[in-house]
């Protein structure tokens, strides 16, 4: 069934097609995952049938497990680029009461770093790589080609959203959009809150990490970071556990050469991130990783 079809099935011809589902649509044929904004901007609430976590699945803003409801109803999971789905009549009544259009930024690959204020945005004009930037109410969205953790409150005025977070579509702003920097990310892993060591921590050996690198080729530490991903994203259990076994494996073997960077610590975290885990669980089972090892 072709997009304008679906849409007169679920609206009819009358009244006319919501703005909102107009843009919404628009931004799904460019692979974008939307959903609808409710008054304060935020998500529509669970419905009855999925109120806490009735369905199996999990409350808005976390991981939608097993939940096939067809309604709007778990915020940034909900987010899709199927026209049926957008236009069904599920999701009807809520494009009529919806203030604007949401997206799911890691889900189209996307990185906002959302900028509060007007110290933040002269923050970024020093520190970040300019990129597409989409004036907002009281600040500016800097947009860039990339998925990585999103994180609250990285500096003040300063957040990140991308995987497991939704953003307002403000218009298509201005600027040549660019890759995702290591400063970006970066500000995901930035100065964690120091914790005291877990008691229940596993014992790794340090390895051979004084002195000479034992991993001077790309190869091996990439294939050591993937095997790490692979045993948190495969975990059916004790998933808090195992992201900080693997930390602590990973630290062991690569941590005291210098050879980690930003960008295999965020690969790590967003694996920890698709099974769950908060950014701030990430961070505090790295620094007991660190601290456990003494590094």
């Amino acid at each position: 069934m072709t997009q304008p079809a679906v849409i007169r099935r679920a609206f009819g011809p009358r009244p006319p097609l919501p703005d909102h589902l107009r843009t919404a649509m628009s931004l799904a044929s460019n692979g974008v995952p939307v959903l609808p904004l409710r008054r304060g901007k935020v998500p529509f609430g669970n419905c009855p049938a999925c109120v806490g976590n009735a369905c199996g699945g999990r409350p808005n803003m976390k991981t939608p497990g097993p939940c096939r409801c067809p309604g709007v109803c778990h915020a940034w999971a909900a987010a899709t680029t199927d026209p049926s789905v957008i236009a069904s009549p599920p999701w009807a009544a809520a494009w009529r009461r919806a203030v604007c259009v949401g997206y799911h930024p890691g889900g189209a690959g996307l990185t906002v770093v959302d900028l509060d204020n007007a110290d933040a945005i002269a923050w970024a004009r020093t520190a970040l790589p300019g990129t597409r930037i989409v004036p907002t109410t009281r600040g500016e969205h800097w947009i860039y080609r990339g998925a990585m953790p999103s994180v609250n409150a990285v500096r003040p005025g300063v957040d990140i959203k991308s995987t497991m977070a939704y953003a307002r579509y403000l218009g298509p702003g201005t600027g040549t959009m660019a890759e995702l920097p290591d400063a970006v990310r970066a500000l995901a892993v930035k100065e964690p809150s120091p914790v005291r060591p877990a008691a229940h921590a596993a014992a790794v050996p340090a390895g051979s990490g004084d002195g000479e690198c034992p991993h001077r080729t790309p190869a091996y530490l990439d294939r050591g970071i993937a095997m790490a991903e692979q045993r948190i994203t495969e975990a059916s259990s004790a998933v808090h556990a195992t992201v900080y076994r693997t930390f602590l494996a990973v630290l062991s073997r690569h941590g005291r050469c210098g050879c980690l960077t930003d960008t295999h610590v965020a690969r790590l975290f967003t694996a920890a991130q698709s099974k769950g885990e908060t950014a701030r669980h990430c961070a505090d089972a790295w620094t007991n990783a660190r601290t456990t090892l003494g590094l």
